[in-house]
């Protein structure tokens, strides 16, 4: 499986749980009603399947690469659906995290 393919998988799965997870915020939260909390469960759910379509048969691996992805993406979430504006520090530690995220998941490994 290619890096490509595997990060694709990586940015699906953040979707399907920053998503999951801001319906429920939004349903409960907000008071937007059942129906969004449900949507984010559904989503919430769907986003363990997605892991399991990561090349490594690791899953503690897999979870932790996907965390500096989470990191990421939970800011950007925020800039893109409440107007969140990160600083620089949020950059920069979003950034330290992908970077992890990549050693963890795509170093070259002997086996």
């Amino acid at each position: 499986m290619s890096v490509l393919r595997s990060a694709a998988l990586f940015v699906l799965a953040a979707l399907l749980e920053i998503g999951g997870a801001w319906l429920v915020w939004q349903g409960v939260r907000e008071h937007k009603g059942l129906l969004w909390a449900a949507g984010g469960v559904l989503a919430l759910g769907a986003y363990g399947f997605v892991a399991t379509f990561q090349p490594d048969a690791h899953f503690g691996r897999v979870l932790a690469a996907y965390g500096g992805v989470f990191v990421a993406g939970s800011l950007l979430w925020g800039v893109v659906a409440d107007g969140y504006r990160p600083d620089r520090w949020d950059i920069a530690g979003a950034l330290i995290c992908l970077a992890g995220m990549a050693v963890i998941m795509y170093a070259p490994r002997g086996n």
